[in-house]
């Protein structure tokens, strides 16, 4: 007896997996679900695969987009705990990983989590071997560095998210001073997306003009007359102000990802801070994931920008690799 499907369509091909921008989210809790919710909004991507331990927790999750999937595309979105439904991902956001207190630092999450990640990139690279690796779960500058190392993948295929939020947030902050649109301020945060990132106060333009032509002290240690060192304090406070305020991060976070993968599904070769390794650049012989401005396509990072930054930004970036070189030493890899 027929179907009312097969009564309805006179099927005259096999209907073929969507494959070619598919994205799977490992982890659906606050940041994963900000991820997921960014990418269908923007409809970066039209198939999002959501992968949790708690089964209840993520079938419930991808019910709920599913019930909306006809306000973003007819996106198609599937979810479970097993890795082989996320096979022919062309990019993976982990998200796994316990999350910290506000008085932590993004450095103490490192044994927990390192451990979550072990577990993850071999079911990555045995699913979808030709896949990109987006790191966002923090320690994201070490774990990014252990899951390059992990899984085998070309240097270009395997990053973190990094400072690429450190840098909204720094040019979000310096746009409220100036009463200025955000998307008119330019401006980097690079090194740690921790304690010891880096603000290039050296490269603040504001629409082509240099902020340190009004007063070269501005962002100084010493003799910063306005306060706007206060702005990378601020950076670096952030999320403990918010983790005090509702408990955790996660719209800023999905967003900055969201603006991640459309570079790369775009080929846009759109420059960013991601978190990548930098071993022989500025003076740094540590073999460590740090952030610098990159140039994404569909492959992944091909450029690292080589900034011009001043004798003491560049004593800055090496302390903080030093530091997190320093965190990384007892990873079994």
């Amino acid at each position: 007896m027929s179907t009312i499907r097969d009564q309805l369509l006179s099927q005259i091909a096999e209907i073929p997996s969507f494959g070619c921008n598919k994205v799977t989210i490992v982890g659906a809790g606050h940041v994963g679900l900000a991820c997921a919710f960014s990418i269908l909004t923007q409809e970066i991507s039209n198939e999002i695969c959501l992968i949790d331990v708690d089964a209840n927790k993520v079938k419930g999750e991808v019910l709920d987009l599913q019930h909306g999937s006809s306000f973003v595309k007819n996106a198609k979105i599937t979810g479970g705990t097993d890795f082989a439904i996320t096979a022919g991902s062309r990019i993976y956001i982990i998200t796994a990983g316990v999350s910290g207190l506000p008085e932590e630092s993004r450095l103490s999450l490192l044994e927990r989590n390192a451990k979550i990640i072990r577990g993850i990139i071999p079911q990555i690279v045995k699913t979808s071997p030709d896949s990109i690796i987006l790191m966002v779960t923090n320690p994201v500058d070490v774990l990014s560095y252990l899951a390059w190392k992990i899984s085998g993948f070309p240097i270009n295929r395997v990053f973190g998210s990094g400072t690429t939020l450190d840098s909204a947030r720094f040019r979000f902050l310096i746009s409220q001073r100036l009463s200025i649109a955000p998307t008119s301020c330019e401006g980097s945060i690079i090194g740690e997306h921790g304690d010891s990132s880096v603000a290039v106060w050296s490269a603040v333009n504001i629409d082509s003009i240099n902020l340190r032509d009004y007063d070269e002290r501005i962002g100084s240690i010493d003799n910063d007359a306005e306060g706007w060192r206060e702005v990378h304090l601020a950076v670096i406070n952030a999320a403990r102000d918010i983790l005090k305020k509702k408990g955790y991060t996660n719209w800023a976070i999905g967003l900055s990802c969201a603006s991640i993968v459309d570079a790369i599904f775009t080929n846009s070769g759109a420059i960013m801070p991601v978190s990548t390794a930098i071993k022989g650049m500025y003076g740094i012989e540590e073999d460590i994931f740090l952030s610098m401005p990159c140039a994404l396509h569909a492959n992944g990072i091909t450029s690292i920008i080589k900034l011009n930054l001043t004798p003491s930004e560049g004593e800055l970036l090496q302390k903080s690799a030093k530091i997190l070189n320093e965190a990384q030493k007892n990873l079994e890899i």
